[in-house]
């Protein structure tokens, strides 16, 4: 079992551009992993429809019953019990699982920062299934997402990209998102 030599975990709200910094992370031969994959499974488990509140609420019970790093935890096994050298890990929410997955050594948080109004037009682009609908609807996802009304071992994205080692801002496109990681890759050692 090889020891992971370097991994990124991302972190910041719904729709602010992780999904295409995995795929720029994973150009760059990241292999990728989700803590929502664990949540997705435990759904698949109790044979529940997935919407993003239903997402929510198992990831708040399994941090509750588990713990709030539990995710990062079970990550991190996963990650340590593989081959690959360098991780993109997506889908950080809560301060404890930046702090299970920091036990990995070379793990560096990034924050990928954007602009509520331009969250709010991706996301009525992309009508994901299971996404909110309304802009009242999107406000109210990216507000429990953010931590408001949360307990403390629930979404905390917020608390979190505090947290983070390196924010990069995703307001422009595609082209800037990968010119700022591929800077946060070269900060780290890692030839862009």
């Amino acid at each position: 079992m090889a020891a992971a030599s370097l991994c990124i975990g991302l972190t910041g709200r719904m729709a602010s551009g992780k999904g295409e910094a995995v795929r720029i992370l994973g150009g760059h031969g990241f292999t990728y992993v989700s803590l929502s994959d664990i949540v997705r499974q435990e759904a698949a488990r109790q044979r529940r429809a997935v919407s993003r509140d239903r997402m929510q609420d198992i990831g708040n019970r399994l941090r509750a019953e588990g713990g709030a790093g539990v995710l990062g935890r079970r990550v991190r096994e996963r990650i340590a019990a593989s081959d690959p050298a360098c991780w993109v890990i997506d889908g950080i929410r809560n301060p404890a699982e930046v702090l299970e997955l920091k036990k990995m050594g070379a793990f560096f948080l990034v924050a990928i920062e954007c602009d509520i109004a331009v969250i709010l037009a991706r996301m009525k682009r992309r009508g994901r299934t299971g996404d909110a609908v309304s802009e009242e609807e999107l406000r109210a996802a990216l507000d429990r997402e953010w931590g408001k009304d949360e307990p403390e071992d629930g979404q905390q994205v917020g608390r979190t990209m505090a947290l983070a080692d390196f924010i990069v801002s995703n307001n422009g496109t595609l082209a800037e998102l990968k010119g700022r990681l591929e800077a946060v890759l070269t900060k780290l050692g890692v030839e862009a």
